[in-house]
């Protein structure tokens, strides 16, 4: 797998302000660093579910290879263009009618090119996410992210914290979780 995020999610005010009740902060002066707790919950929470819990647009690249290849993030929304890369790296964007594309109802992306050509590998941009927006995040994937942060912000001066995520989190986000056999 070789993505790359290209547009992040963008936490809105009220997520931050979420955290800041759960852990009775009332200054701004902790905002910055209780923001990046918010952001590597996000990660985390995609790492331990196997999917992104906010709409994010993403690049992956691919064989350039006759068969369908599946992209890694889930839930895919949309694959919105395909480039094809050659050896020296250089790109050029695909016709529509050149590759073709599949969207499962497990929120799986596939993408085909039947007639490679020169090039090497693909380039799939999509877009991935269960939710496009802070408020509309299912509430045991939000208060599980808000809950993380604030475990990791209470655990900041001690020992570190515990390995992640900590059994009341795993609880919240078990539902959403997807396990692929290999």
């Amino acid at each position: 797998m070789n993505r790359v995020i290209l547009s992040p999610p963008v936490l809105p005010p009220m997520a931050l302000a979420e955290l800041k009740q759960w852990l009775g902060i009332t200054s701004t002066r902790d905002d910055a660093p209780l923001a990046a707790l918010l952001a590597v919950a996000l990660e985390t929470c995609e790492a331990f579910t196997a999917r992104m819990p906010l709409l994010t647009s993403c690049e992956e690249i691919v064989p350039a290879q006759a068969g369908w290849h599946a992209l890694s993030a889930r839930p895919v929304q949309a694959i919105t263009g395909v480039e094809s890369v050659a050896a020296d790296g250089t790109r050029a964007a695909l016709a529509p009618a050149s590759y073709e594309i599949d969207l499962d109802a497990d929120g799986t992306g596939r993408v085909r090119v039947p007639v490679p050509g020169a090039a090497r590998k693909i380039a799939v941009h999509f877009t991935a996410g269960i939710a496009d927006a802070w408020e509309d995040l299912p509430d045991g994937l939000r208060h599980g992210l808000v809950r993380l942060a604030a475990h990791q912000h209470r655990e900041r001066d001690g020992s570190g914290a515990a390995p992640l995520p900590p059994a009341s989190v795993a609880a919240l986000w078990r539902p959403w979780r997807r396990m692929r056999l290999t």
